[in-house]
């Protein structure tokens, strides 16, 4: 665990320069609006958020996430919303498409 209870590190963006590469940063303010970005091992960005201050976000869904681009990454299928690890996949492919419902229930395991 690092200092604070956080376990991951996390940065200050004083300044703004990061917040300006990402498009987050409110010059008027002169402060970064809440951002998160999942980013793979190929720096490709593969999935963001942003919301004002006013409003939090879910760390979970985040964890989720994360663990949803490892799955696919690792094996190449693709997984419905809300999935969560153990629970079916999917293939991609034409035969799919239209079809999601009739293959995929939420909540069922693999």
């Amino acid at each position: 665990m690092i200092d604070g209870g956080v376990p991951f590190p996390m940065a200050s963006d004083a300044g703004g320069k990061i917040g300006q590469v990402y498009g987050v940063y409110d010059e008027m303010a002169g402060v970064d609006i809440r951002g998160r970005f999942i980013i793979d091992p190929d720096f490709v960005i593969r999935a963001m958020e942003v919301l004002t201050p006013e409003v939090g976000r879910n760390p979970e869904e985040l964890v989720r996430q994360v663990k949803a681009f490892q799955h696919v990454r690792a094996t190449g299928e693709v997984t419905p919303s809300g999935w969560q690890p153990g629970q079916t996949t999917l293939t991609p492919g034409p035969d799919l498409v239209g079809q999601v419902w009739k293959v995929w229930k939420p909540g069922v395991t693999a």
